[in-house]
This record gives structure tokens, sequence and C-alpha cells, in this order.
């Protein structure tokens, strides 16, 4: 069997320590030099040749962190890696899966390009925007389920009048996905914007009253939707409210509006390390997730088992 080697980089130094600890090893010893304009470039203090080597990098924010990573992934494959595995926890630009209006990007398949074209043998992530991202890789991707690790906690809660509520159409799969864990029913919150990160009018779609609410998203980025729908469905008659999701970006006023929302609890993991405390949030890590699936890739067993 091959050496296992994980490294960090710079976005994910805490997750990474966490899946190393996890696998029952330490993090590798790996430098990133900057230049005066803030050019970098990575460098492996330690031999990896014949290694099975797995870099830990969530994109976020992502044109930085994207190309420190791919530029980890070169240096190992220079440095003759046998296998070079990329973790990356949450992918960036994967809201842009599709052409929803005319002369746009598909940021995803963009990113999927640039991380196979640099030799990536494999791709671990966790949650992505639309499941079909897979499609857009020519290489094997490892697509675990956030709420392997979130699902328990929200049993462990034992709420009365559960159900689980979706902050918009789009995520009406995702929440009935995750609802069927727990033989519930759903809820949807009808939104329609101005323009990204602004929300002109919001309508709840089934009945809350007398319900504990909980909201699944894939991530919470400036926390507008989800604030806001909380606050509807607790006008609407709710017992409490909510939000499981798996990508805490949180920017901007993000922190603020979480605080001064009706949300009881926003229950994130930690792909993506926290700016600042909050006391209404719960961070669940996925570190043994992350380990256990590297630990049966090293040994060619189901990644599936892990999560059906």
């Amino acid at each position: 069997m091959k050496q296992v080697k994980i490294f960090a980089g710079s976005a994910s130094k805490a997750l990474g320590e966490s899946i190393a600890a996890a696998y029952g090893t330490t993090l590798g010893d790996l430098s990133l030099q900057r230049f005066a304009d803030n050019e970098m470039g990575p460098s492996f203090n330690e031999s990896v040749r014949g290694c099975e080597v797995f870099l830990v990098q969530s994109t976020c924010p992502p044109a930085e962190h994207l190309m420190e990573l791919m530029l980890m992934v070169d240096a190992a494959k220079r440095a003759s890696a046998h296998k070079v595995v990329i973790v990356m926890p949450y992918m960036g630009y994967a809201r842009q899966d599709r052409k929803d209006k005319p002369r746009v990007s598909i940021g995803a398949k963009v990113v999927a390009n640039i991380i196979q074209s640099v030799g990536t043998d494999r791709l671990m992530t966790c949650d992505l925007h639309a499941g079909q991202i897979q499609g857009f890789f020519d290489i094997p991707v490892d697509h675990l389920d956030g709420a392997t690790v979130t699902a328990p906690y929200i049993k462990s809660l034992n709420l009365k009048n559960l159900i689980f509520a979706s902050p918009d159409v789009g995520g009406v799969v995702r929440t009935r996905a995750f609802a069927k864990k727990f033989g519930a029913e759903i809820v949807v919150c009808d939104k329609m914007r101005l323009r990204a990160n602004e929300i002109a009018s919001m309508q709840v779609i089934g009945d809350v009253k007398g319900m504990d609410v909980v909201f699944v998203d894939d991530m919470v980025d400036t926390a507008g939707t989800i604030c806001k729908a909380a606050d509807l469905v607790m006008e609407r008659g709710a017992n409490s409210v909510r939000a499981v999701i798996t990508h805490p970006l949180l920017s901007g006023p993000a922190h603020e509006r979480i605080r001064a929302s009706q949300l009881t609890e926003l229950i994130t993991t930690d792909t993506i390390p926290l700016r600042e405390e909050n006391d209404k949030i719960r961070v669940i890590s996925l570190a043994p997730l992350f380990a256990a699936a590297i630990r049966n890739v090293v040994t060619h067993e189901s990644i599936s088992s892990l999560f059906v």
C-alpha cells in the first residue's frame, strides 16, 4: 500500500489538522512563499515521491485559494507523487452551474477544467450547490453528504412538531432528501430577487403554525434569504425556527443579520472557518467523515457506505 500524506492549504489549516488527526497521522509540512505583489509559491518540505497525496483546501474566497491549490497540485505532481487527490470541502464558483441568462460564464465548469488541467487524479468534496456539477469532471468525484454529521444533531433535539423548509424553490430536492431521513414533511419559501443577494418578496407555501421549522440549505452567504425566511415562518405561527447548512460563507452583514433574526440557531459544518464568534451558530466538524472517506479511497472500499 502506498504511503498516505495529507497537506492543507492556507484556507483550511484547522480542518486539515483535524482530518489528519482523525485519519491517525499528522499534517504534512508545507510552506507558502509570497512575493511583494502577493504572488504565491507553495513548496513541500518533505518527500512525497510515490505517495498518495491528499490536499485539503476549501476555495473561499475562491480566486486566491483556488490558485494556491492548483500550485500545490502541480508541486506534488512534479515531486513524483503517485496520486494527487484534492479534498475540497467547499467548491467556490459552484453556484455558477448553468447559463441562467445570455452571455454569462459557467464558472463551475471552468473550475472543473482548471482542476483537471493540472493533473489532479481525484476530487473529494461535500454538498455541491448542484449535484450534476460532478458531470463537469472526467476524473472520479467523491461527493460527500453533510447531513451525515448534521442530521444526528437535529435528531438529538427531539423536536416534537418537526417540519423542514426550503428557503427557495431551487432547494426543494435537497430539503426533501434531508426530511426523508426523519419521515417529515416539507414547506417551501418562494422568493423573487431583484438582483444577486437582494430579495424583493417572499411567501411561504405550506402550513407552519405550531411547528418546529428547520430550514435546509447548502450554504449561507449574506444570510439575507435565511433570516427573512426565518422571520416569515415565525410570523406565520411557527413554534421555533432553525437552519442547517454545510458551508458558512457568512459574508458582509451575515453575522449581524443572524444575531438579529428569530433563528434559534444556525447549525453548520467547518468546511469554511468562521470569521467571528456567534452564539447562534453551532459548528459540527466534518473531519471524521473526510478521514473515513480518505481511508476508504486508499483501501478501495465504498464511499457511499459512509452515508447511505
